[in-house]
């Protein structure tokens, strides 16, 4: 472990800036929030939250949300689980590819996804025309009303379409867990008579338990503060989507100030009791002196089980996406007429060539560049120096600053978003910052604030595996800190950078709850929120444009994930474990 040093007079320097710059854009609107949703002309109430109890609409939003929370970490969690058990303890052709292939459905915004999935199993959708042609469903039964409507909305088509989402989360911590437990454990228990599933209930399903509670706490957050989800299917009784329409009267009805308190109350809440369920009991495999492996080669009838779920879940995953490029591909029709096909007759690229001369998209695509290209180096910048401070300097609450860099993964974009309209508003000592008149800076910062966790994390990583041996000779031999930094210490970090900035910058650009609320004006639009607004456009060309605008998105977002698998190896998926 690499030694420490005293804080220098520079780096407490650093230290207070970059104290203030969290202050300011993470603690304040934060605060802010919380003030105003306690305070009703001047005198503390808790009306507001009374309100939430009694009401039954606005309770109504509170149980949905909960339900469509549990519902999708059941959901990921019948699938992770066996996905996870699978990829790591059997062999068998096509494994390597299987692995490389999980974050797939996190290449695309969901609600980016709903709008195909829409399209195609939705009442006057492909499907349902599909069956019409062949017989088998009468034209008269296509009504608002019939059970006709697959997972064309509602509140089933946003468990499916955040489930095929969110599990590859899931997974990459269960998977972690399972790694990290000693197969002598498991071996003993054989030797002693356990059988199969014995032995993963008692022994394998004990020790995944700290990484199962971290992707399932990250789940449910997750889709219990989801926007653009619930927005495309038209499932608004959620307490997300009430925050984002009530923006708009945010001055006149603070009401919204209570339902953010409670989202953050409530996240925060899962986030600390799953750290108190896994800290309460001891995880650790003993010993670990044996290093064999305990994968067993798949044959015959498991082979088959395990092809099946593979890519029967596979299938599944790419699903929205494939609606989405079948959909772009499409001759342009009407929403009141259903596609013709599944698989279209005739394609079409035309799409593509208006969505880079429509007035609402090419502009929002350098908008989101803008924003992403900053947020980014903003990112890296902030990053760098709170890590190094973390890894290299002795600092008596190290613990409270780590804290708080990490505060992010705890609060969604929707609770951030709405924190920054309200404290940064005309009324404020912030009135320069005001989003109604210009959301560039707090894009920028927003953005940045929410990605910081992984670029920290990622940095921080390398940090602790690179040697102070070498920072110590250089200045030994005469360097400045400032050489070092840049001579020795950056470039044995580089790669953690890098990977770290592509992460930060791919998320950025298709962030989708910040980008609808803070983008209140159509010129600062980023990308998400064209999609958003051409998604509503009657007369059905606006779904065309919003599809290719989506996959244009979806490629950008692979290209991303691709250079940054590259850079880390297999050590991509540390980035998305808390």
């Amino acid at each position: 472990m690499p030694r420490k040093h005293n804080l220098t007079p520079a780096s407490a320097l650093i230290l207070f800036l970059i104290s203030v710059y969290l202050l300011i854009f993470l603690i304040y609107p934060l605060l802010y929030v919380f003030k105003s949703s306690l305070w009703i002309n001047g005198r503390f109430s808790l009306q507001f939250f009374a309100n939430i109890l009694t009401d039954d609409s606005q309770r109504e939003l509170v149980v949905n949300s909960f339900k469509l929370a549990i519902a999708v970490t059941l959901a990921t969690t019948f699938v992770s689980l066996p996905l996870a058990y699978m990829l790591t303890r059997y062999r068998f052709p096509g494994r390597s590819l299987f692995q490389g292939m999980i974050l797939i459905p996190m290449i695309m915004p969901p609600f980016v996804g709903a709008i195909g999935m829409k399209q195609f199993f939705g009442l006057y959708g492909s499907i349902n025309t599909l069956l019409v042609k062949a017989g088998l469903v009468d034209i008269a039964d296509l009504s608002p009303d019939s059970f006709l409507d697959w997972f064309g909305g509602g509140f089933w088509a946003v468990v499916m379409l955040s489930t095929l989402h969110l599990y590859p989360i899931m997974y990459l911590n269960v998977t972690a867990s399972l790694a990290n437990v000693d197969p002598s454990l498991e071996e003993a228990a054989e030797n002693m008579g356990a059988g199969k599933f014995q032995l993963f209930w008692t022994i394998t399903l004990p020790l995944m338990i700290p990484g199962y509670f971290a992707g399932a706490i990250l789940v449910f957050i997750w889709a219990f503060t989801d926007l653009g989800t619930p927005l495309i299917f038209d499932y608004n009784k959620v307490i997300a989507v009430r925050i984002f329409k009530q923006v708009s009267d945010i001055n006149v009805n603070p009401n919204g100030y209570a339902l953010v308190v409670l989202i953050i109350v409530l996240t925060s809440a899962c986030f600390w009791i799953s750290k108190q369920i896994t800290a309460s009991r001891q995880y650790a495999t003993v010993g670990r002196g044996h290093v064999g492996s305990r994968e067993i080669e798949a044959k015959g009838v498991m082979r088959l089980v395990i092809y099946g779920f593979i890519c029967g879940l596979g299938f599944l995953a790419i699903l929205p996406h494939l609606s989405i490029i079948m959909i772009s591909l499409t001759p342009g029709a009407s929403d009141l007429e259903p596609l013709e096909d599944v698989i279209p007759k005739n394609v079409t690229l035309s799409h593509y060539g208006e969505v880079f001369r429509h007035d609402d998209t090419f502009p929002s695509i350098k908008n989101s560049l803008f924003y992403s290209i900053f947020s980014t180096i903003l990112a890296v910048t902030i990053g760098l120096l709170i890590s190094f401070i973390l890894a290299r300097k002795e600092l008596p609450f190290k613990n409270l600053l780590d804290a708080v860099a990490m505060l992010p993964l705890a609060l969604p974009g929707v609770a951030i978003a709405f924190g920054y309209v309200g404290s940064f508003s005309s009324t404020t000592i912030f009135a320069f910052l005001d989003p109604r008149e210009n959301p560039t800076a707090l894009l920028i910062i927003g953005y940045s604030i929410r990605r910081l966790p992984y670029m920290l994390r990622s940095i921080y990583a390398g940090l602790q595996q690179t040697s102070i041996a070498y920072e110590e000779a250089s200045q030994n031999l005469g360097a400045t800190p400032v050489k070092t930094l840049f001579k020795i210490t950056l470039p044995l970090v580089t790669a953690n950078i890098i990977a770290g900035s592509i992460l930060v910058f791919s998320f950025s650009m298709l962030e989708v709850s910040e980008s609808l609320i803070l983008a209140m004006k159509d010129q600062f639009a980023p990308i998400t929120k064209a999609i958003y607004k051409l998604s509503l456009y009657p007369g059905g060309e606006g779904t065309f444009l919003a599809s290719a605008l989506g996959v244009v998105g979806m490629l950008l977002l692979i290209a991303c994930l691709v250079s940054a698998g590259r850079t880390l190896g297999g050590k991509l998926g540390e980035i998305f474990k808390i």
